[in-house]
C-alpha cells in the first residue's frame, strides 16, 4: 500500500512539472496574462481546485508581496502535491525563463528583442488568454447585482488610479461590503482543500521571512562578501514589491544601476529580453546576477528574488482554508472574489489591451485566436505559437 501510494505521489510530481514546464514555456504577457493561463491548464481542463478557491487564493496572493502569479501557481502545486509539488511547480514554471535570461546575459546583451514583431503577437496573445479567464471568472463569481455592482467598483478605482495600495484598499473595502451584504448566506458548494502543510510549518516559514528580512543587511554591513549584498538587495526587492512583476523592474534599476553593479545599457538590454521570455517578470534577477557574476550569480539572485514568496505562501496557506470556511468570512471573500473580476479586467485594459490592440489588424487577429481558445476548443500552446507566427505577419500589412 505505501508503495502504491508513493508511486501515485511520484506520478503527481511529474504531471506538476510537465505541466508547469509547459506552462512556463508558453505563458507571454506578464502576470495577470499569467493568471489566465493558470486559470484555462488547472481551473478549466484539469480541475484541480473549483472556481471559488482559485479566486481565493488570486485574492490571497494579490495582498501579499512578492509574484502574485508565481505565488499562485506555488500554491496550487503545494495543494495538489505537498510542499514538493510547490517546489516543482515553481521549478517548472521559472526555470526556462531563468535558462533563456542567464543565456541572454552571457552571450546576446546587446541584441535588441524589445521591437521584435513576432513579441507583438504574443501580447495579442495574452489579451485573448486573459479575456477568455475572465469571462470564465465572472460567470461564476458575479452571478447577480450587488457582486456585478463590486466588480465595477474595483474596476474603475483600479483603473483611474494604478497603484498597489489602491489595489490592496479595495479588496479590503470589497471584503467589507461582501461581509454586509453576504455575512448571513450560506454556501453548500465549499469544498474543503488538502493543504499537507501543519501550522508549525507555515510559523516557522513566516518568522523565517521577517528573520531574514531583519538579518541580512546586518550580515551586509558586517561582511565583504558580495554574494551577501547581492542576495540582500534580491531578497528585499522580492519582499517588499506590490503589484507584481512589472512594479520590480524599475525597483532593481534603482538597487543596481546607481551603485554601478551593472550599466544603465546593460539595465534596458535585460528589461526588452524579460519582456521577450515567457513566465515571471521576477525572472529579471536572473539576468542581472548572470551579468555581474556569471551563472552562479543569476542562480543567487533567482533564489533571493523568490525566496520571500516561497515563505509567505507556505507561511499563510495552512490558516486559509480554515479562516474561507469561516462563516463569518464567507461573505467577506464573495465580495472580494468579485473585486478580483473587476481588478483582472483593470489590467486587462492597462497594460494589456492598450498595449497589443493598437489598430484593426490586431484586433481582427485577436478575435480569430479568441475563436481557436474558446470555440475550436485549441490548446494554449497552439495559440501561442500562432500569435508569434501571426505576429511576424502582421507587420507585412
Amino acid at each position: 500500500m505505501k508503495k502504491a501510494t508513493n508511486k501515485r505521489d511520484f506520478k503527481s510530481l511529474l504531471e506538476i512539472l510537465f505541466v508547469s514546464t509547459r506552462l512556463g514555456l508558453t505563458s507571454f504577457g506578464g502576470p495577470i496574462a499569467h493568471l489566465g493561463y493558470f486559470h484555462e491548464e488547472y481551473i478549466r481542463r484539469r480541475k484541480w481546485m473549483d472556481e471559488k478557491s482559485y479566486a481565493d487564493l488570486v485574492a490571497l496572493c494579490q495582498f501579499l508581496p512578492g509574484p502574485a502569479s508565481s505565488q499562485v501557481g506555488i500554491g496550487i502545486g503545494v495543494m495538489r502535491a505537498g510542499l514538493l509539488g510547490g517546489i516543482f511547480a515553481f521549478i517548472g514554471f521559472t526555470l526556462p525563463s531563468v535558462i533563456a535570461l542567464i543565456l541572454f546575459a552571457l552571450l546576446i546583451q546587446g541584441l535588441n528583442v524589445g521591437d521584435a514583431s513576432w513579441i507583438h503577437g504574443l501580447k495579442i496573445v495574452a489579451v485573448v488568454i486573459v479575456a477568455h479567464a475572465i469571462l470564465g471568472m465572472a460567470q461564476k463569481l458575479t452571478p447577480d447585482l450587488p457582486r456585478k455592482s463590486i466588480a465595477l467598483f474595483a474596476l474603475v478605482g483600479t483603473l483611474l488610479w494604478q497603484t498597489a495600495f489602491i489595489q490592496i484598499g479595495v479588496i479590503i473595502l470589497a471584503g467589507v461590503a461582501g461581509y454586509i451584504i453576504y455575512k448571513n448566506q450560506s454556501d453548500n458548494d465549499e469544498v474543503q482543500l488538502s493543504f499537507p502543510i501543519s501550522k508549525k510549518v507555515g510559523i516557522i516559514c513566516l518568522s523565517l521571512f521577517f528573520g531574514l528580512l531583519i538579518l541580512l543587511p546586518i550580515l551586509r554591513e558586517i561582511t565583504t562578501l558580495s554574494w551577501v549584498a547581492m542576495f540582500d538587495s534580491f531578497y528585499r526587492s522580492g519582499s517588499l514589491v506590490f503589484g507584481g512583476g512589472h512594479v520590480v523592474l524599475p525597483l532593481l534599476q534603482r538597487e543596481f544601476v546607481p551603485t554601478g553593479w551593472l550599466s544603465k545599457d546593460s539595465f534596458l538590454a535585460g528589461y526588452g529580453a524579460t519582456q521577450a521570455v515567457p513566465g515571471p517578470l521576477f525572472t529579471f534577477a536572473a539576468y542581472i546576477g548572470a551579468v555581474i557574476n556569471g551563472c552562479k550569480g543569476g542562480l543567487i539572485a533567482t533564489v533571493a528574488i523568490f525566496l520571500p514568496a516561497f515563505l509567505l505562501i507556505l507561511g499563510t496557506l495552512p490558516f486559509w482554508d480554515k479562516l474561507r470556511r469561516n462563516p463569518k468570512i464567507k461573505g467577506a471573500l464573495i465580495g472580494v472574489n468579485a473585486a478580483v473580476v473587476g481588478i483582472l479586467i483593470s489590467a486587462f485594459y492597462d497594460p494589456i489591451w492598450t498595449s497589443a490592440i493598437l489598430n484593426p489588424i490586431d484586433f481582427a487577429f485577436s478575435a480569430v485566436l479568441f475563436s481557436m481558445l474558446t470555440y475550436w476548443k485549441l490548446p494554449p500552446w497552439v495559440i501561442v505559437i500562432t500569435g508569434a507566427i501571426g505576429g511576424s505577419l502582421i507587420t507585412l500589412f
